[in-house]
């Protein structure tokens, strides 16, 4: 964008004028000050990382600040912000040099730049957001009056919901599976609510002083919002579905109890309600700070933004042009572009998705694919895909033109130096591992066989200990090992890191929640960005609200497990809520700060397991009560984001999150037990139409390896991966060795984009996964967020998410066209594009050392206990 002076720019003009006139009027002791202010508009826009239109906007609202107002409000900004990651550095600097210098309140008339930028930041922070990349998407501003729970977009949401919920629950336990997001919700409503708009009634009925209308004028985008919330909670399967699969079939556990509606149902909503009520409980952590971004929520809010924001303003981009497309324009040429090019790497070219041409070099050579290997190695390849769906390989999605920079760049980083570890562990034959594939997520024996399960079991279910000494230790690759390691790490750095860098905003959160429970309310510590200003318009969803549907979903949970034969104690409950409680607002802040979710899984295998060694089943409820819980506790809070900044009213969230659950908990039973009582020969591998149960089969395995064997022997005294474990004392150090750099050397700004907690988070990236996923990332979120952000930040803000948006929607779709219009059929493009990247060592996984034949590695048989 070009430099205009601001002398020349009218608004700008007159805003110095009345800056210099308010400074002037400024007195310290005896000294007034007299100098005009002489700063052009586009440094200031590069100083504060601001549009020009939102500088203009500020600066109504900087014209009744006093230099005492504003040090006041920088004293508070510097203290919540000056370890925030996403907050701006440069001006972080503004800051320290504003406060730390005294003349400048001794002699303003000497320092009138610096206190016009503190003055405009002052402004900015109090009626927006302190963050670019929220006031791209996210309007500060509100129309009370426009409607949110009408009956057309209850309707159509819970007709979306019954949808997705049966196609997902259906389709659940298919190879491939299919899955069916929000996003395309959010994207197919529209067309439906402007239809209900344009053809329904003005027909409707008052209750309380309110109307109620079939059609109530035009489809808002508070409806649109609701829906998609709807949608969000609607679409997932519940988790405790692999629970009831591994208990139900006979080639499992073998109770037939499983197959009990009710007993389905209770565990469904138990696990479900309780998430609810820990969200709302940690609203004032996770959801009303404004440092509490929650990244993907701004790509939901951009496309709703896209298809009802009527104005378009032209904005200054690369190749200095003007850019006149409107979002929804752009987001349909993007949609489209997206949609063709899919089916490329999707269907017809696949090898433009794993593009391992490294290995055609030496297809069979062992050394090289185990280095550069897409499938089967650590994936070290300078290029490895020309898929945007490999880029959103995570879950939920990391996608780069969403999460800030410093969380990608640090979680390749995490990857990277990972991937030597692994490498080490394998050539070194550390653990055996070099009789195993590098990195795999199986577990195997010591024949380098898949672990037979049922070899350790009796036929109850729980652990045989003669059974499993005359079988075989259980045994991990070296790349499922590196994620044991790093796993144990990034819990106790989660921990560290919460304390060292949020343990002000973690006590004012539990002072507001205290606050909120007293009659005489301390406003002192509430929270009063603009946002928060705007919902105060609408009442809040009482705190008792929460806690009862927290005490109700745990009355349901204890009943399952009470009323049926689950050799289960109730305590698993509240166990596994403790485990939530002490991590989801550590969790719940790095999440809503860098997009990275830190899942409790694997610590809850850990604990469940040694807890209730020898009971699988039971280790699998601790499981659901603290990882599943604390998951969709995080899940249901990124929604009270969403509707926070696009304010819906807090009660008609609240509604709409607790009926489509309860909607969407019962279309998936239901459509469980089709599965389980009509499908033949479900979760068998001879299944005439691929209902194969992959993923059960997959809990199964885990759920007896660490709920039946049981951590103790894994990683216990005298357990063969016991070493590992030093990943928990490694992850509570590492953050505060950081955090000592950043404090001694604080002019290096790049120590402050160092984040402990996603580098770990990097590192545990492996089986199935490597460098191969992470690497492609790395150069577009530079140049979505460094290089246009910085250079072009209009244009950045007016097309960015809205880019994200149309892709993912757009991958969406086609997916489910070439899961049903192909896949489904079994038709198929059998040519060179399609089989070059399975060819020698990455289609069979290439092994260091073989066995002889009737040889197995590792104890002999009766040394291991």
């Amino acid at each position: 964008m070009s430099s205009i002076p601001i002398e020349k720019h009218p608004a700008v003009e007159d805003f110095t004028e009345k800056l210099t006139h308010d400074i002037s009027k400024e007195k310290i002791g005896d000294t007034s000050c007299e100098t005009a202010l002489d700063v052009s508009l586009d440094q200031i826009e590069a100083d504060l990382n601001v549009t020009e239109d939102d500088l203009l906007e500020a600066k109504e609202h900087a014209k009744d600040l006093s230099l005492e107002e504003t040090r006041q409000m920088m004293i508070k900004v510097l203290k919540v912000h000056e370890k925030d990651p996403n907050f701006s550095v440069l001006v972080l600097d503004k800051i320290n040099e504003f406060l730390g210098n005294p003349d400048v309140f001794e002699h303003p008339e000497k320092h009138a730049d610096l206190i016009y930028e503190m003055k405009t930041e002052a402004a900015l922070i109090t009626n927006n957001s302190p963050y670019a990349e929220v006031r791209a998407v996210v309007d500060n501003t509100d129309d009370v009056n426009m409607p949110s729970s009408t009956i057309r977009a209850w309707v159509i949401g819970l007709l979306f919901v019954v949808a997705l919920a049966f196609i997902n629950q259906l389709f659940s336990i298919r190879q491939p599976q299919i899955t069916v997001l929000a996003n395309v919700a959010q994207l197919l409503c529209y067309p439906v609510g402007k239809a209900a708009e344009a053809l329904l009634p003005d027909w409707g009925f008052t209750i309380f002083g309110s109307r109620h209308s079939l059609n109530p004028g035009k489809f808002s985008t508070k409806e649109h919002m609701l829906i998609t919330i709807m949608a969000s909670v609607g679409y997932s399967t519940p988790y405790t579905d692999n629970i009831i699969w591994s208990q139900y079939l006979p080639q499992y556990f073998n109770q037939s109890y499983a197959g009990h509606f009710g007993y389905q149902i209770l565990i469904a909503l138990s696990t479900n309600f309780i998430g609810y009520g820990i969200a709302g409980i940690c609203r004032r952590f996770l959801v009303y700070p404004a440092y509490c971004v929650w990244p993907a929520s701004l790509v939901t809010i951009a496309l709703n933004d896209a298809f009802h924001t009527e104005k378009n303003i032209s904005v200054p981009g690369p190749l200095k042009r003007m850019f006149t497309t409107s979002r929804l324009r752009f987001f349909c040429y993007a949609f489209a572009a997206m949609f063709v090019w899919f089916w490329f790497p999707d269907y017809l070219f696949q090898v433009l998705s794993i593009f391992n041409w490294m290995s055609w070099i030496a297809p069979n050579n062992t050394n090289l694919n185990t280095v550069v290997g897409f499938n089967n190695g650590v994936g070290i390849n300078p290029l490895p895909t020309f898929d945007w769906n490999v880029l959103l390989w995570d879950s939920p999605p990391q996608d780069p033109l969403v999460v800030p920079f410093f969380n990608t760049i640090n979680k390749f980083v995490g990857s990277f130096f990972s991937a030597f570890v692994v490498l080490g562990i394998w050539y070194t034959n550390t653990y055996h591992t070099g009789y195993l594939p590098v990195n795999s997520n199986r577990v195997f024996d010591h024949f380098g066989d898949l672990f037979n399960v049922s070899r350790a079991i009796n036929e109850k279910g729980l652990f045989d200990a003669e059974k499993y000494e005359a079988y075989s230790p259980a045994y991990l690759s070296a790349g499922y090992a590196t994620l044991y390691l790093f796993f144990f790490a990034i819990y106790t750095a989660t921990i560290s890191y919460a304390y060292l860098y949020h343990r002000h905003e973690i006590a004012m959160g539990f002072r507001n929640l205290f606050n909120s429970f007293r009659k005489n309310k301390d406003t002192e510590y509430e929270y009063t960005d603009v946002h928060n200003r705007l919902m105060a318009a609408y009442p809040e969803v009482p705190e008792w609200w929460y806690l009862i549907t927290l005490v109700f979903a745990i009355a349901l949970g204890c009943a399952a497990i009470g009323g049926w034969e689950t050799y289960t104690t109730v305590g698993v409950v509240f166990y596994g809520i403790a485990l939530c409680l002490v991590f989801v607002i550590p969790i719940g802040i790095i999440k809503a700060i860098t997009g990275l979710e830190v899942t409790l899984n694997v610590l809850a295998e850990f604990i469940g397991g040694s807890w209730a060694e020898g009971n699988a089943l039971a280790m699998n409820f601790f499981k659901s009560y603290g990882y599943v819980t604390c998951s969709h506790a995080l899940r249901f809070a990124n929604d009270l984001k969403l509707a926070h900044y696009v304010k819906v009213p807090p009660k008609h969230t609240f509604w709409a999150q607790m009926i489509a659950t309860i909607v969407s908990s019962l279309v998936c039973t239901g459509v469980l037990n089709f599965q389980m009582n009509q499908i033949e020969g479900v979760c068998t591998t001879t299944q005439k139409d691929h209902y194969t149960c992959p993923g059960i089969n997959q809990f199964f395995t885990a759920a007896v390896l660490w709920g039946t064997i049981g951590p103790k022997k894994v990683f216990g005294k005298g357990g063969q991966y016991s070493a590992l474990l030093v990943g928990f004392p490694l992850g509570l150090v590492l953050p505060f060795v950081v955090y000592w750099f950043q404090r001694k050397f604080p002019r290096q700004s790049w120590l402050r984009q160092v984040h402990v907690v996603a580098i770990m988070y990097g590192a545990i990236t492996w089986a199935p996964y490597n460098v191969s996923y992470t690497w492609p990332a790395v150069p577009i979120a530079w140049l979505s967020m460094i290089y246009f952000k910085r250079r072009f930040l209009p244009f950045w803000s007016k097309y960015n998410y809205v880019l994200s948006a149309a892709f993912s929607s757009a991958i969406a779709i086609a997916a489910i066209i070439i899961f049903f219009g192909l896949q489904w059929t079994e038709t198929s493009v059998d040519w060179w594009g399609n089989d070059v990247s399975y060819q020698g060592c990455e289609g069979t996984p290439c092994l260091r050392f073989t066995l002889p034949e009737g040889e197995y590695f590792g104890p002999k048989v009766g040394d291991f206990h």
